[in-house]
Protein backbone atom coordinates (compact mmCIF):
# COMPACT_ATOMS: atom_id res chain seq x y z
CA UNK A 1 0.00 0.00 0.00
CA UNK A 2 2.77 1.93 1.01
CA UNK A 3 4.45 1.93 -2.24
CA UNK A 4 1.43 2.72 -4.19
CA UNK A 5 1.12 6.21 -2.21
CA UNK A 6 4.59 6.67 -3.15
CA UNK A 7 4.21 6.05 -6.82
CA UNK A 8 1.20 8.81 -6.71
CA UNK A 9 3.34 11.25 -5.67
CA UNK A 10 6.02 10.85 -7.76
CA UNK A 11 3.32 10.74 -10.73
CA UNK A 12 2.45 13.72 -9.46
CA UNK A 13 5.86 15.54 -9.41
CA UNK A 14 6.78 13.77 -12.78
CA UNK A 15 3.71 15.13 -14.33
CA UNK A 16 4.82 18.56 -12.97
CA UNK A 17 7.85 18.34 -14.50
CA UNK A 18 6.54 17.14 -17.92
CA UNK A 19 4.03 20.08 -17.97
CA UNK A 20 7.07 22.52 -17.15
CA UNK A 21 9.57 20.86 -20.39
CA UNK A 22 6.41 22.10 -22.24
CA UNK A 23 7.58 25.61 -21.34
CA UNK A 24 10.66 25.51 -22.83
CA UNK A 25 11.32 28.15 -25.60
CA UNK A 26 8.82 30.55 -23.82
CA UNK A 27 10.30 30.76 -20.33
CA UNK A 28 14.09 30.17 -19.24
CA UNK A 29 14.32 26.75 -17.13
CA UNK A 30 15.33 28.79 -14.00
CA UNK A 31 11.58 29.79 -14.08
CA UNK A 32 10.07 27.08 -14.62
CA UNK A 33 9.86 26.70 -10.70
CA UNK A 34 8.57 29.84 -10.05
CA UNK A 35 5.59 29.58 -12.68
CA UNK A 36 4.77 26.31 -11.42
CA UNK A 37 5.12 27.16 -7.74
CA UNK A 38 2.77 30.12 -8.42
CA UNK A 39 0.16 28.42 -9.69
CA UNK A 40 0.06 25.81 -7.57
CA UNK A 41 -0.01 28.08 -4.42
CA UNK A 42 -3.39 29.65 -6.28
CA UNK A 43 -4.76 26.33 -6.59
CA UNK A 44 -3.84 25.05 -3.51
CA UNK A 45 -5.46 28.40 -1.43
CA UNK A 46 -8.35 28.16 -3.54
CA UNK A 47 -8.80 24.34 -2.75
CA UNK A 48 -8.12 25.39 1.17
CA UNK A 49 -11.18 28.07 0.29
CA UNK A 50 -13.87 25.62 -1.24
CA UNK A 51 -12.72 23.42 1.22
CA UNK A 52 -13.98 25.52 4.20
CA UNK A 53 -16.77 27.03 1.93
CA UNK A 54 -18.42 23.95 2.29
CA UNK A 55 -17.66 23.59 5.71
CA UNK A 56 -19.59 26.16 6.10
CA UNK A 57 -22.48 25.46 4.28
CA UNK A 58 -22.84 21.57 6.53
CA UNK A 59 -22.40 23.48 9.37
CA UNK A 60 -26.06 25.67 8.44
CA UNK A 61 -24.36 28.91 7.77
CA UNK A 62 -24.69 29.38 4.44
CA UNK A 63 -25.25 33.20 4.84
CA UNK A 64 -22.15 33.77 6.02
CA UNK A 65 -20.08 32.20 3.40
CA UNK A 66 -19.25 35.60 2.25
CA UNK A 67 -17.82 36.76 5.12
CA UNK A 68 -13.90 36.64 5.33
CA UNK A 69 -13.85 36.59 9.23
CA UNK A 70 -15.22 32.69 8.77
CA UNK A 71 -12.19 31.67 6.78
CA UNK A 72 -9.63 33.08 8.58
CA UNK A 73 -10.62 31.86 11.82
CA UNK A 74 -9.36 28.46 10.45
CA UNK A 75 -6.49 30.16 8.88
CA UNK A 76 -7.87 30.03 5.49
CA UNK A 77 -7.38 32.71 2.89
CA UNK A 78 -10.49 35.12 1.89
CA UNK A 79 -10.68 34.65 -1.73
CA UNK A 80 -12.85 37.01 -3.62
CA UNK A 81 -14.21 35.39 -6.88
CA UNK A 82 -11.75 36.66 -9.06
CA UNK A 83 -9.45 34.88 -7.11
CA UNK A 84 -10.62 31.64 -6.86
CA UNK A 85 -9.13 28.33 -9.46
CA UNK A 86 -12.65 28.51 -10.67
CA UNK A 87 -12.62 31.61 -12.04
CA UNK A 88 -8.81 30.61 -13.87
CA UNK A 89 -9.93 27.75 -15.18
CA UNK A 90 -13.03 28.77 -16.62
CA UNK A 91 -10.87 32.24 -18.34
CA UNK A 92 -7.91 29.73 -18.83
CA UNK A 93 -8.11 29.91 -22.74
CA UNK A 94 -8.28 33.57 -22.79
CA UNK A 95 -5.61 35.96 -24.09
CA UNK A 96 -5.60 37.56 -21.49
CA UNK A 97 -5.09 34.90 -18.85
CA UNK A 98 -1.76 35.83 -17.35
CA UNK A 99 -3.45 39.18 -16.47
CA UNK A 100 -6.09 37.22 -14.93
CA UNK A 101 -3.34 34.78 -12.89
CA UNK A 102 -1.74 38.03 -11.83
CA UNK A 103 -4.35 39.96 -11.18
CA UNK A 104 -5.59 37.31 -8.52
CA UNK A 105 -2.30 36.65 -6.93
CA UNK A 106 -1.96 40.29 -6.44
CA UNK A 107 -6.17 40.30 -5.07
CA UNK A 108 -5.16 37.63 -2.83
CA UNK A 109 -2.00 39.63 -1.35
CA UNK A 110 -3.91 42.48 -0.91
CA UNK A 111 -6.43 41.31 1.03
CA UNK A 112 -4.29 39.09 3.29
CA UNK A 113 -1.58 41.74 5.17
CA UNK A 114 0.37 38.41 5.99
CA UNK A 115 0.99 37.69 2.35
CA UNK A 116 2.61 41.42 1.68
CA UNK A 117 5.99 41.28 -0.80
CA UNK A 118 5.46 37.22 -0.46
CA UNK A 119 3.51 36.71 -4.04
CA UNK A 120 5.14 37.97 -7.29
CA UNK A 121 3.73 41.25 -8.84
CA UNK A 122 2.53 41.17 -12.35
CA UNK A 123 5.16 38.10 -13.09
CA UNK A 124 2.66 36.05 -15.52
CA UNK A 125 2.19 39.49 -17.81
CA UNK A 126 6.08 39.94 -17.67
CA UNK A 127 6.82 36.54 -18.89
CA UNK A 128 4.61 36.86 -22.19
CA UNK A 129 3.96 33.15 -22.40
CA UNK A 130 2.07 31.38 -25.50
CA UNK A 131 -1.67 31.33 -23.88
CA UNK A 132 -1.73 27.87 -24.96
CA UNK A 133 1.14 26.60 -23.07
CA UNK A 134 -0.17 28.38 -20.15
CA UNK A 135 -2.98 26.95 -20.61
CA UNK A 136 -1.94 23.45 -20.89
CA UNK A 137 -0.07 24.27 -17.46
CA UNK A 138 -3.72 25.21 -15.87
CA UNK A 139 -5.17 22.31 -17.02
CA UNK A 140 -2.20 19.65 -15.86
CA UNK A 141 -1.81 21.84 -12.37
CA UNK A 142 -6.24 21.19 -12.19
CA UNK A 143 -5.82 17.82 -12.10
CA UNK A 144 -3.71 17.71 -8.76
CA UNK A 145 -5.38 17.19 -5.84
CA UNK A 146 -3.54 19.45 -3.16
CA UNK A 147 -5.50 18.54 -0.30
CA UNK A 148 -5.21 14.86 -0.84
CA UNK A 149 -2.61 14.49 2.02
CA UNK A 150 -3.39 16.54 5.02
CA UNK A 151 0.44 15.50 6.41
CA UNK A 152 2.22 16.69 3.00
CA UNK A 153 3.05 20.33 1.97
CA UNK A 154 2.39 20.28 -1.52
CA UNK A 155 3.84 23.83 -2.17
CA UNK A 156 7.03 22.46 -0.17
CA UNK A 157 7.17 18.87 -1.84
CA UNK A 158 6.86 20.60 -5.10
CA UNK A 159 9.35 23.17 -4.78
CA UNK A 160 12.10 20.66 -3.36
CA UNK A 161 11.15 18.59 -6.26
CA UNK A 162 12.28 21.19 -9.28
CA UNK A 163 15.38 21.86 -6.78
CA UNK A 164 16.56 18.45 -7.19
CA UNK A 165 15.77 18.22 -10.94
CA UNK A 166 17.66 21.28 -11.42
CA UNK A 167 20.82 20.17 -9.77
CA UNK A 168 20.55 16.96 -11.29
CA UNK A 169 20.39 18.28 -15.07
CA UNK A 170 23.60 20.53 -13.81
CA UNK A 171 25.44 17.92 -12.60
CA UNK A 172 25.54 19.12 -8.78
CA UNK A 173 24.26 17.62 -5.56
CA UNK A 174 21.17 18.94 -4.01
CA UNK A 175 23.28 20.71 -1.20
CA UNK A 176 25.32 22.38 -3.87
CA UNK A 177 22.61 24.05 -5.88
CA UNK A 178 20.56 25.22 -2.84
CA UNK A 179 21.82 25.66 0.93
CA UNK A 180 19.63 27.78 2.91
CA UNK A 181 20.68 30.61 4.37
CA UNK A 182 22.29 30.27 7.97
CA UNK A 183 20.93 32.65 10.60
CA UNK A 184 22.57 35.88 11.88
Amino acid sequence: MAKTAAKKQKSMEETLWDSANKLRGTVESSEYKHVVLGLIFLKFVSDKFEERREEIIEEGFEKFIDIKEFYLKKNIFYLVPESRWSFIMENSKQDDIAIKIDTALHTIEKNNPTLKGALPDNYFSRLNMDVSKLAALLDTINNIDTLKDKQQDIVGRVYEYFLSKFALAEGKGKGEFYTPQRAL
